[in-house]
């Protein structure tokens, strides 16, 4: 973890054009932390504009609509109560009114969230509290309704209730930072006394951490795929020298340990994150604990791609990456060799090589600690991402078969849908604009709060897309946002599109689906524009391909009436 001076010193560093843009409010002194978030950004190579208020001027901030943080037209408000300040407002009231503590807060948070999304887009990043232990009743203190204790953990559930219900409010735990670290060190009295400061420095960095991860999460820049080694990594032992029966997995020796590892990555399974293997071993005698092993948790079914072979590792991750057709920044590698993880951090420097513990009893406190992971959406339908990438296997074994692509494609016998955005929609449809960065023409990110503002916007016209062919579904695996410009044109604001259905036609079939909604809403044309990303250099050339004029650099136009529908095998499923 870096220390807050290595923060302070990158903090410098000049935000660029096109920075994210924060503004931190706070009941305390929010200078510090601003620092820090500034510095930990920069040296995570993200960009990021920070604007610090004055202390406690949140109310007078949000308040006002012509106040400098609207002024500064922030993609994020970070909105901090100190807990020591609350304590202190708390210890002020009367015994009888100590009871409704958690409910007052609460009220006034909520009327910060309104204010914002009143005066403007922002995302809202909330932190929770941490706990002040004021020992007023004892251990007694967490079942009486008076006690600070039990206030602050109730006001902590209702933050955490009334943020499930806000699209546009995302949570920094801080409280799992002070929980991480002890009180002793996440708290400073001097400081705070001296300069209503409720972070110690020391626990400054591991705070900046929680939030630039957010911001992170937010950009598009997340982590979609775990390559797992597995010889005392998954199983204590070397499988193919000790044999099925003396690998340490439930019960036997230091079993425990890897079982509840594989537990942690069954959950990030059930959450979406896509699992691999990348073993130096015998395929069949790799492959025999997750069919056998009766402690096993993982199984063959939770493994999207099982490579095991005696090739270098970083062969056979380039193999994996270009079978999933994802990012390699967008990969982590797990291994408790050395060797191969440096062998893999060389010839690999995009992917993230975590440096595990020695001991593998802390293989899982210190990968949870990291929080790869971050999202800043969920749709609850993660788990089938497993099923997509196997049944893609499959799919690649059947083109094969296949002297032309036509006869591929028409095999498939593919069924597409194209459907206005609606509301069991939104979360998926965000969770695509902040995950797709190469097949995506302008690359801009929405959060679900802004997709349903989108779909219910009479200036738009909003399309999504599924598709599923004879191997299985893909579900939702395209979007297009067409804004009008005049009754007569429509500009696409967002084309993005799952690249595990490329050169299936859905390309064609999108833009198909998209000129027959143009035509029938009387439009007469249809601008497209290409805003070059280091990812997106894949569809540079689309809308040539797909017939659409250009009538300046990266900018494209195409006529209504004599588009001519590109030809495709896929089955419009009738609406």
């Amino acid at each position: 973890m870096y220390t807050f001076k290595d923060l302070r010193k990158n903090s410098k560093q000049k935000p660029t054009d096109n920075s994210r843009r924060i503004a931190v409010l706070g009941n305390v002194s929010t200078q510090f932390l601003s620092v820090a978030i500034r510095g930990y950004a920069a040296l995570e190579k993200l960009s990021l504009d920070v604007f610090d208020t004055d202390y406690n001027q949140i109310e007078a901030q949000l308040l006002d609509s012509a106040s400098e943080v609207y002024g500064f037209s922030p993609d994020s408000i970070l909105l901090w109560l100190g807990t020591d300040k609350l304590y202190e407002e708390f210890l002020d009231l009367s015994l009888e009114a100590r009871s409704g503590f958690a409910e007052t807060v609460m009220s006034k948070i909520t009327m910060y969230w309104e204010l914002i999304s009143k005066n403007c887009k922002a995302n809202i990043l909330q932190m929770n509290f941490t706990e002040i232990d004021d020992k007023a009743l004892g251990n007694y203190s967490a079942k009486v309704d008076s006690a600070f204790t039990y206030q602050i953990r109730k006001l902590n559930y209702l933050i955490e209730d009334a943020m499930s219900k806000q699209n546009n409010v995302y949570p920094v735990d801080i409280l799992s930072v002070q929980i991480q670290l002890g009180t002793e060190k996440f708290y400073d009295a001097p400081l705070y006394y001296n300069a209503k400061m409720t972070i110690s420095t020391d626990a400054l960095p591991f705070v900046a951490k929680a939030v630039v991860d957010v911001q992170k999460a937010l950009s598009g820049r997340i982590k979609k795929c775990i390559v797992l080694d597995l010889d005392n990594t998954l199983w204590g032992g070397v499988i193919g020298d000790d044999g099925m029966e003396n690998i340490e997995i439930g019960e036997l020796g230091r079993g425990h340990v890897f079982t509840d590892f594989q537990r942690w990555l069954k959950q990030l399974k059930e959450c979406g994150i896509i699992l691999c293997v990348c073993s130096k071993n015998n395929e069949d005698t790799a492959k025999k604990p997750f069919e056998e092993h009766d402690e096993m948790v993982l199984r063959l079914s939770d493994i999207a791609l099982f490579v095991a072979n005696w090739e270098d590792k970083a062969s056979n991750i380039r193999l994996i990456q270009k079978t999933l057709n994802i990012g390699m920044d967008s990969m982590v590698f797990i291994d408790d060799n050395p060797f191969e993880r440096n062998l893999v951090r060389q010839m690999i420097p995009e992917i993230e090589v975590p440096e595990l513990p020695e001991d593998p009893a802390l293989y899982l406190g210190y990968l949870q600690q990291q929080n790869y992971f971050e999202t800043a959406s969920f749709t609850g339908a993660g788990s089938d991402r497993t099923k997509l990438y196997q049944a893609e296997f499959e799919r690649t074994k059947l083109m094969m078969s296949f002297d032309s692509i036509d006869g591929y494609l028409e095999s498939l016998e593919m069924e597409g849908e194209a459907k206005p955005f609606e509301e069991s929609k939104y979360s998926r449809i965000a969770q695509l604009t902040q995950r797709s960065n190469q097949f995506n023409l302008r690359t801009v990110r929405y959060t679900e709060a802004d997709i349903q503002n989108i779909a219910n916007d009479k200036n738009y016209l909003t399309i999504y897309y599924t598709l599923k062919d004879k191997f299985g579904d893909h579900g939702l695996v395209g979007v297009i946002i067409m804004k009008k410009r005049s009754d007569t044109e429509l500009f696409i604001d967002t084309w993005l599109m799952s690249c595990r259905v490329l050169k299936r036609g859905m390309e064609e079939f999108i833009v198909n689906q998209l000129i027959k909604r143009a035509k029938a809403n009387g439009f007469k044309k249809v601008y497209g524009e290409y805003i070059s990303t280091p990812k997106n250099s894949m569809v540079k050339d689309i809308y040539k391909t797909m017939g659409f004029e250009e009538i300046s650099e990266d900018q494209y136009v195409t006529d209504v009436d004599t588009y001519k529908e590109k030809k495709i095998y896929i089955k419009e499923i009738d609406q």
